[in-house]
């Protein structure tokens, strides 16, 4: 690929310095520099005691293929430093494993894949060959009456293969995250190619130039784990919000001739990368009943509440669910419903704006006796196997452990998820950035609902990413 030029460099460098600069986390004393310090150390050590064996065991036949891939789930469920438990991680392990008819075929092909490839041109023969068979045995899993949504996803490879590759070799092969590629897209650094190869030797061809560019901005070796940090930071603290609070501020001492042309200008300086519609985008403002925003809430002839309620509406339509806005007017309901007949489950879900975050009152006895009765009716008429209940606000005071507890014993409520408003946004743009691949069934987005507690848009990015 090309070499970057001097504007790209600039932002690159913008956006370590951006890093380094950031300020310690309110919980937990730390910058994101130590934080991320602390989590090297950790890989490095679980790579060493455990994650290295178990690939020289399974090499050397030691180890089966059934020991070898829940050995891989367990090691990456207690020691979250990968991202590798969601969807083009251990989930495309599982599809393959379950499409495969032949074991052995698939340890072989497993065997010669995983393997750290000495240079970029066996990277991409390994990434081709391996895609060639998960096609094939895909499409005779589908042949022999699977679902198509049942296949592993030729997509997820690139991730996969570069876990294990960097697991032999750090130094070599950085990690093909999916936050990562849509951050490099977002600074128009990276565009990835349609063939997976391809796509990744680009990727990896991209990083070490940024990782030379880094070395020489600081004085100092850099790693490619340094630079995978700066693009999460890059990601995770984008700003969402697609009205400037500038603006909003404004709106109140400002004629409107004013106002637009100050918009304008705001909107030169730098073109949109969000993939999330303004609707969307709004919604964690929204949450926090930002007081920012009642200016232009009542110019529109609403209330924040009612607002929110409406953003997120439109956020579960535009994800693909029959969505239905309840609330206001319907008597004692949820705010909202959202359906997937194609994989028999429902939302019911309500939204909270709260500025310090949402704790559980008086809200209590209600929701148990409208879950009680909307969910046997859903239950009976719609006939839909698994039923979820979600709460979502700007945060949550508590986890509601109790409030869960008896809603799942009392009720036919599957699970009950805390969801921030941050998380419903990062839903929205994973489904925006790869809408053919990301579904709403277990291999998709319900997986975000198949279990209790608080969902963030980190949980989003590392399940779906």
């Amino acid at each position: 690929m090309e070499a970057l030029n001097e504007t790209q460099k600039a932002l690159a460098v913008r956006e370590l310095e951006a890093f380094l600069s950031a300020s310690p986390d309110s919980v937990t004393g730390k910058t994101p520099v130590e934080e991320c310090r602390d989590l090297d150390e950790n890989r490095r050590a679980i790579i060493a005691s455990i994650l290295r064996p178990a690939l020289d065991r399974f090499f050397d036949g030691a180890m089966s293929l059934a020991d070898f891939k829940p050995e891989i789930d367990r090691t990456n469920k207690r020691h979250e430093y990968w991202g590798f438990k969601g969807i083009k991680g251990q989930m495309f392990f599982n599809l393959l494993y379950n499409a495969c008819v032949d074991e052995a075929e698939l340890a072989a092909e497993l065997k010669l894949a995983l393997q750290a490839p000495a240079d970029e041109a066996i990277a991409k023969s390994r990434i081709r060959n391996f895609a060639s068979y998960v096609r094939r045995i895909g499409e005779d899993y589908v042949a022999g009456g699977a679902s198509k949504h049942a296949r592993p996803k030729i997509s997820s490879i690139p991730f996969f293969l570069s876990y294990f590759w960097q697991v032999f070799s750090p130094e070599r092969w950085p990690i093909y995250y999916t936050n990562s590629v849509q951050v490099l897209s977002d600074l128009n650094l990276y565009q990835p190619a349609d063939d997976p190869a391809d796509a990744y030797i680009e990727y990896v061809e991209l990083h070490v130039e940024v990782r030379d560019l880094f070395a020489k901005t600081l004085g100092r070796p850099v790693t490619y784990y340094d630079v995978e940090h700066v693009w999460w930071y890059t990601k995770k603290h984008a700003d969402k919000a697609v009205i400037p609070a500038a603006s909003i501020a404004l709106a109140e001492t400002v004629p409107s001739a004013t106002l637009v042309a100050k918009d304008k200008e705001l909107a030169l300086s730098q073109l949109p990368d969000s993939y999330v519609p303004p609707i969307v985008s709004i919604i964690p403002r929204l949450a926090l009943n930002d007081s920012l925003l009642e200016t232009a809430a009542a110019t529109s002839g609403i209330s924040i509440a009612r607002a929110l309620e409406k953003s997120i509406h439109a956020a579960f339509t535009i994800l693909g669910y029959d969505a239905q806005l309840l609330g206001q007017g319907q008597g004692r309901v949820q705010d909202g419903l959202a359906i997937s007949a194609d994989y028999s489950y429902a939302i019911l879900w309500d939204a909270k704006a709260r500025q310090r975050g949402y704790t559980m009152g008086t809200d209590d006895r209600a929701i148990r006796e409208y879950i009680t009765t909307q969910s046997r009716q859903l239950k009976r008429h719609r006939h839909l196997r698994n039923l979820y209940y979600v709460l979502i606000s700007s945060s949550f005071q508590d986890e509601f452990d109790d409030l869960i507890r008896e809603l799942k014993m009392e009720t036919d409520i599957s699970e009950v998820r805390l969801v921030t408003a941050e998380a419903i946004v990062a839903i929205v743009d994973e489904k925006m950035r790869d809408p053919n691949q990301l579904t709403l069934g277990p291999d998709g987005v319900q997986r975000l609902f198949c279990s209790s507690g608080i969902l963030t848009a980190d949980d989003v990015r590392e399940e779906l990413g």
